[in-house]
C-alpha cells in the first residue's frame, strides 16, 4: 500500500517536493520514536503532507471553496499556506484516510493550532527539519533546542520566532493564527 501511495504522490509533485517528502516521512518517523507518538501515523501524515503543494493557486481556491474548506481569510491571502488544508482533503478523498488525527495534522503543518496533538507536533517539526531539502543551519537550530530541552512546544517556538521574524522582515501579514498560537506557546 505504501509504494501505492509513493507513486501518488511521485506523479503530483516536483522531484524537489517528493523528496521532501520522503525526508519529512523520514523525520517524523524519528521525532514519533522519541516522543513515544504512533510512528506508523507519524510517518505517514509527514509523508503525505504536501500533497497538494505543487496544485496552482487557483485550483486550490477552488477546491477550497467548492468544498467549503474550514479556510479563514487571513489564510486565503497567505497563498503559501493552502496546500495544507486542501493537502487533507485530498488525502481522504484520494487515498481514503479517515483517521483524524493524520488529517489535522496535514491541516496544520503549515500555521499550527492551538493545543496540537504531540502528532500534529511532530510533523509540522518534521517538515522544517527533514534533512533533504532544509537549509541545515536552521534544521540544526531546531535539532539543538530539542535536544537541549527534549520538548516539543520549545522547537516549535523556535520555528514560530523565525517566521514571524521572516514575516516582518518582508512586510508581509500574520495571521491571527500564528499570533494565538505563539502567545498560547509562550504562556
Amino acid at each position: 500500500m505504501i509504494n501505492d501511495v509513493k507513486k501518488w504522490l511521485k506523479d503530483r509533485l516536483s522531484e524537489e517536493r517528493y523528496s521532501h517528502s520522503l525526508g519529512s516521512e523520514e523525520a517524523a518517523r524519528e521525532l514519533a520514536q522519541r516522543f513515544d507518538v504512533d510512528e506508523n501515523k507519524a510517518a505517514y501524515a509527514a509523508l503525505i503532507h504536501d500533497n497538494a503543494k505543487c496544485v496552482s493557486t487557483d485550483e486550490l481556491l477552488k477546491i477550497i471553496n467548492e468544498n467549503n474548506l474550514s479556510v479563514s481569510e487571513t489564510e486565503k491571502q497567505s497563498t503559501k499556506t493552502l496546500h495544507a488544508p486542501v493537502s487533507a482533503y485530498l488525502a481522504q478523498q484520494e487515498l481514503g484516510v479517515n483517521d483524524t488525527d493524520i488529517l489535522n495534522a496535514i491541516r496544520y503543518h503549515t500555521i499550527g493550532r492551538i493545543d496540537m496533538s504531540d502528532l500534529e507536533k511532530i510533523v509540522f517539526l518534521a517538515d522544517k527539519i527533514e534533512p533533504n531539502t532544509r537549509e541545515p543551519e536552521f534544521r540544526e537550530k531546531i535539532i539543538q533546542k530539542l535536544n537541549q530541552t527534549n520538548n516539543l512546544d520549545e522547537a516549535i517556538l523556535l520555528c514560530y520566532d523565525a517566521t514571524i521574524r521572516s514575516l516582518l522582515d518582508r512586510r508581509l501579514i500574520i495571521s491571527p493564527e500564528t499570533i494565538e498560537v505563539w502567545n498560547n506557546l509562550i504562556y
